[in-house]
């Protein structure tokens, strides 16, 4: 269980549902040919979570006295296992996700493409060593590698598929990716800078420079409450442009109740938040509308299947 943790295996699973819903519950039902075979595409979700899971252990191991304060109880580096074994499952877990990367560039005749996950890998690790204690890079960097492992969906299961016969079709449908990566981004990087707030303490005691710490708490909810009207205006133009003029009701019912209105939770809340648990609580909150915001690609598609069929 302390491996399982050290991992954080429930983000992990987090991270492969919303790869295997884009997949089977998105681009699978446009009945269209794609570059990878499933069990192919199996190794890409695998590939992802193992450099994931790699970035998490070398984050624990670099941040073992900040954890001591921000989260005593669920210490698990230099407690239940020993830094040097860390050290070593983080190599593993690397060179794994890496190799499968290589191999699955090579299947799709893109041997250039496994610079991706090494250049993952690598961002990870600078993250963790570095760059988590500039202000806001670190949080901006994390944002966009979650917001990457959407696009490399498209990169190696549609560029790969397309020619010109099927150009127009697979551009949209890498066009939809993006907005979903861009969505992804805007949401956990929300998250990010909330978690800071939420681990101000011992990030203080370390001397780090997060936003909550250069700036203050006040300051940073603040800036948080402005932010998230970005993704509330986003998603209201997307709802408004794609779902109600195309009469589909029940994505449009779906969008609303799901994603804006735990937006506008967090946006009301993250005014007042001043405590460690008011931070946790949002922290959830925002992971529970990613959640819900990559269903939505699901009950979307659905929905204009069975309004097609009408």
């Amino acid at each position: 269980m302390n491996f399982l943790n050290l991992i954080r295996y429930k983000n992990l699973l987090m991270l492969a549902f919303m790869q295997l819903i884009f997949r089977y519950g998105f681009l699978k039902l446009q009945k269209i040919d794609l570059a990878l075979a499933d069990w192919q595409y199996g190794l890409l979700v695998l590939s992802t979570v193992l450099i994931a899971a790699a970035g998490y252990v070398i984050n624990d191991i670099f941040d073992q006295e900040t954890d001591k304060n921000n989260k005593p109880n669920k210490v698990i580096v230099g407690k239940s296992i020993s830094e040097n074994q860390a050290y070593n499952i983080y190599a593993l877990l690397n060179v794994s996700g890496v190799a499968i990367g290589f191999y699955l560039s090579n299947v799709i005749m893109r041997p250039n493409f496994a610079a991706i996950f090494i250049l993952i890998a690598a961002t990870l690790y600078i993250y963790a060593s570095s760059l988590k204690q500039i202000v806001l890079i670190g949080n901006i960097v994390i944002a966009l590698i979650l917001a990457i492992s959407v696009i490399i969906i498209g990169v190696f299961d549609i560029f790969p598929a397309t020619d010109s016969s099927n150009q127009v079709v697979m551009a949209r449908l890498f066009s939809i990716l993006i907005d979903y990566a861009i969505f992804a981004f805007m949401i956990n990087l929300l998250r990010e800078i909330v978690k800071d707030l939420e681990d101000f303490n011992g990030d203080k005691q370390q001397e780090m420079r997060t936003l909550a710490i250069v700036i203050g708490i006040q300051k940073t909810t603040k800036l948080l409450f402005i932010l998230s009207f970005v993704p509330i205006i986003a998603l209201l133009y997307y709802v408004n442009n794609y779902l109600v003029s195309n009469n589909l009701i029940i994505a449009t019912i779906y969008s609303l109740l799901f994603i804006l209105g735990p937006l506008l939770y967090f946006c009301i809340k993250i005014w007042t938040a001043t405590s460690k648990t008011d931070f946790t609580i949002l922290s959830k909150v925002l992971k529970w509308i990613l959640f819900f915001g990559i269903l939505s690609i699901l009950i979307i598609t659905l929905n204009i299947k069975y309004h097609a069929s009408k």
